[in-house]
């Protein structure tokens, strides 16, 4: 994966599939740390009130939480910023509002999430980085853009896939709008 100079976007797409999704090859942490950074710069704020919602999945180890450190750092985040998997939830205030990063990995049944009072904190927050977003079920946000990370080989594979229309926004503006054609 690079970045072009000219367009903005990231290249070379291993290709978009039918339904729209992207796929990409990160031969390397910085070639993820490219795309945390490119998801930073693309991402399409919320209206007051509105939360976006990027779900990350992947086996551990795949580079959920490094790329989750990169859009935060694109964002403005100085210092350290730690893995929420302990903490569950780690907030960041940031130019564009209030960013919470959540690991669910821990989480043993879905009712576990509300007594965690997330729903609370997410009401006034402008993006939401859900690790396991499958142990949270229907207790959490729709997804926006669901970013799925693989190892594969040296390196990791990602699949980018809109969910809504502002996901679809998102990956058009991350993809140099190579996606604006494609299925819903």
């Amino acid at each position: 994966m690079t970045k072009t100079s000219e367009s903005n976007s990231l290249t070379p797409f291993e290709r978009i599939d039918e339904s729209g999704c992207v796929h990409l090859s990160l031969a390397s942490p910085e070639d993820t740390e490219a795309l945390g950074a490119h998801l930073a710069r693309h991402s399409p704020w919320a209206p007051q009130g509105g939360v976006l919602s990027a779900y990350l999945h992947g086996e551990l180890g795949a580079g959920k939480t490094s790329l989750a450190q990169a859009l935060l750092r694109a964002l403005g985040v100085t210092g350290r910023i730690p893995s929420p998997s302990y903490t569950l939830v780690e907030p960041y205030d940031t130019p564009h509002g209030r960013v919470l990063h959540i690991d669910l990995y821990r989480l043993n049944a879905v009712d576990e999430l509300e007594a965690l009072g997330l729903r609370d904190q997410w009401l006034d927050c402008a993006l939401l980085l859900i690790e396991w977003p499958e142990k949270g079920g229907s207790g959490l946000p729709a997804c926006d853009l669901r970013i799925e990370l693989a190892v594969a080989g040296q390196g990791r594979r990602a699949t980018l896939c809109a969910t809504s229309d502002r996901g679809r926004e998102w990956l058009g503006g991350v993809c140099g709008n190579a996606v604006e054609g494609a299925p819903r």
